[in-house]
């Protein structure tokens, strides 16, 4: 299987991209265009993004950084596409 370079998502991520502040959805679709231009791989070695899979609860879903907040939650489908499943903002934490 070639790398990945398509990426779908339905209505509930249409409808948080809505509500984004622009700078944050330019950055998702600037991502997104990557992708189908230089393939998953490429596009995760791009520091910008802070690709990285995810644990716990979310095992096997992967994260982008779109800014310091908000993260785009995707899985990688076995029919060589990728499917975002959430756009959420992140609570900063204390530490």
């Amino acid at each position: 299987m070639g790398d990945i370079r398509q990426v779908i998502w339905g209505k509930r991520v249409a409808k948080q991209l809505d509500r984004l502040p622009d700078r944050i959805e330019k950055k998702f679709h600037a991502w997104v265009k990557y992708v189908s231009l230089v393939g998953l791989r490429e596009t995760r070695k791009r520091p910008g993004f802070h690709d990285e899979p995810l644990a716990g609860d979310r095992a096997g879903q992967r994260s982008i950084r779109l800014n310091s907040a908000y993260r785009a939650i995707y899985v990688e489908l076995l029919n060589g596409r990728i499917e975002m499943m959430e756009v959420i903002e992140v609570n900063k934490h204390d530490y």
